[in-house]
């Protein structure tokens, strides 16, 4: 899994592909940051053992730890905890 920094890194290093008001618009762009920061938090969330069950998740497809939000829910244990997650985020 990977930190809030390498999160941003990559967004960066991304080439551009959203347009907002008719201009192509770089992946950090300020009005994404607000986005970008709550993702970042639950990467930050995911890295401290006291949260880290309710912020990750195994993937199903390569059995590695991922952050919840980027998760394909599988049971319903799956869901409960990305609704608990959004409400202790919120």
């Amino acid at each position: 899994m990977r930190t809030a920094e390498q999160y941003l890194e990559k967004l960066r290093s991304m080439r551009p592909n959203v347009y907002m008001g008719g201009k192509l618009v770089p992946r950090d762009d300020p009005r994404f940051m607000g986005g970008i920061g709550i993702i970042s938090t639950t990467i930050n969330f995911g890295w401290d053992p006291k949260y880290a069950d309710l912020m990750t998740a195994k993937s199903h497809l390569t059995g590695k730890t991922i952050n919840r939000f980027t998760h394909i829910h599988q049971s319903v244990d799956d869901l409960l905890k990305k609704q608990e997650m959004t409400r202790f985020l919120c």
